[in-house]
């Protein structure tokens, strides 16, 4: 099958167009033909190497974590789905691979594809919907009436992330540019903050939850605008001792993760504030409950271009100027 592959680790470096074998399908499995995927971030630091320490792939991989299609053909073990099911998925961590013609998913990755969205559309939810999922609802079970700003309020995690903690009744500041103040009102934040323009930790205080996937500035800054017992929840690190735990990494890599992350909770926990850094994984029922909240309205998808296959590197460099509202997508077939 054709797909776009890495060989080796290189920062900037373009992915291979070429052909690889068609995925197993183990007991347990669907095996989608694909329409489209999701282009995120992530690719492109799997494509650097930044995550070759945690994530150790073994080369030639095929790359993407986004993905809508159709099954073609099922597991022996597989009861929810069927041949000719329209479906998406955020594939298991050990098992990406979108940007091909096929991918084998196991089936508690994957739901059934929301029936108001295109493939288009619907290749762009999983991977920032599930992480804005589980910020909100697994790790800081928003309430109604809690304050949480979400950073990055235009980008892909971050048009989802608004939008659900609308729906869970908090009240919703974010940052963005000055060209993208409109899209993130429209989104539904309440209080929007131009970071061109003022300093959002003078503007902002006594907050619930910060949702950060910015940088070490920005991840120190957003301790003044939590109050005692507020959640400092980062997507962009740095990785914690309980994500080493959970990763199943060993004594050694714990202790690094533990010293990398030592600063910001050690400042943290001075202040009366819990940090934790949370690193997505796949999930098909809590996609299902997404897909519930797609289809009746309460979240829409924020979709910034549709490249051809073709031209799946063009896409990941568009990805990396940042300059993305929402998110890129490849439209495969």
């Amino acid at each position: 099958m054709k797909s776009f592959l890495i060989d080796r680790y290189a920062k900037g470096g373009a992915l291979r167009f070429g052909e690889s074998p068609e995925p197993e399908l183990r007991v347990n499995d669907v095996l989608v033909e694909i329409r489209a995927a999701g282009v995120n971030l992530l690719d492109n630091k799997i494509r650097d190497g930044e995550f070759k320490l945690i994530l150790p792939y073994r080369l030639p991989l095929v790359l993407g974590n986004d993905v809508a299609g159709v099954v073609v053909r099922v597991g022996s073990s597989v009861r929810k789905f069927k041949p000719g099911d329209e479906v998406y998925a955020r594939p298991a961590q050990g098992r990406i691979g979108t940007f091909a013609e096929y991918i084998a998913i196991d089936e508690a990755d994957v739901a059934i594809k929301p029936n108001n969205l295109t493939m288009e559309e619907a290749a762009s939810v999983p991977l920032v919907a599930l992480t804005a999922w589980q910020v909100l609802v697994e790790r800081a079970n928003v309430q109604k009436g809690q304050k949480v700003l979400i950073h990055a309020g235009s980008g892909g995690v971050g048009t989802i992330a608004i939008q659900l903690a609308k729906y869970l009744g908090a009240y919703v500041a974010a940052t963005t540019s000055t060209s993208n103040i409109d899209l993130v009102k429209s989104l539904g934040a309440d209080s929007v903050i131009d970071y061109k323009k003022d300093d959002f930790e003078k503007v902002l205080q006594g907050y619930d939850l910060v949702l950060n996937s910015l940088g070490k500035d920005t991840l120190e800054k957003s301790l003044a605008v939590l109050k005692p017992g507020g959640k400092l929840i980062s997507i962009s690190g740095p990785p914690d001792p309980d994500f080493a735990r959970q990763n199943g990494s060993g004594w050694l890599f714990r202790q690094v993760m533990r010293l990398l992350s030592s600063g910001i909770r050690r400042k943290s926990k001075r202040l009366g504030i819990s940090y934790s850094f949370l690193f997505m994984t796949a999930n098909g029922v809590q996609l299902e409950k997404i897909t519930s909240l797609i289809e009746t309205g309460n979240i829409r998808p924020v979709v910034d271009r549709v490249f051809p296959f073709e031209k799946t590197n063009e896409a990941l460099d568009y990805v990396q100027t940042g300059r993305a509202k929402g998110k890129v997508v490849v439209a495969v077939k």
